[in-house]
């Protein structure tokens, strides 16, 4: 295997597994607005 495609496939999981926890960051984010908004908990 060519060195530079082992490496792009060694940091390509960091950055989808980045993407994925701002996806859930900016979701829970957008709950606790909503939520204060309409004077409802969170859980």
């Amino acid at each position: 295997m060519h060195v530079s495609i082992l490496a792009l496939y060694v940091l390509i999981w960091p950055l989808i597994s980045l993407v994925v926890l701002v996806v859930i960051g900016v979701a829970t984010v957008k709950d606790i607005r909503v939520g204060r908004r309409e004077k409802r908990e969170l859980v």
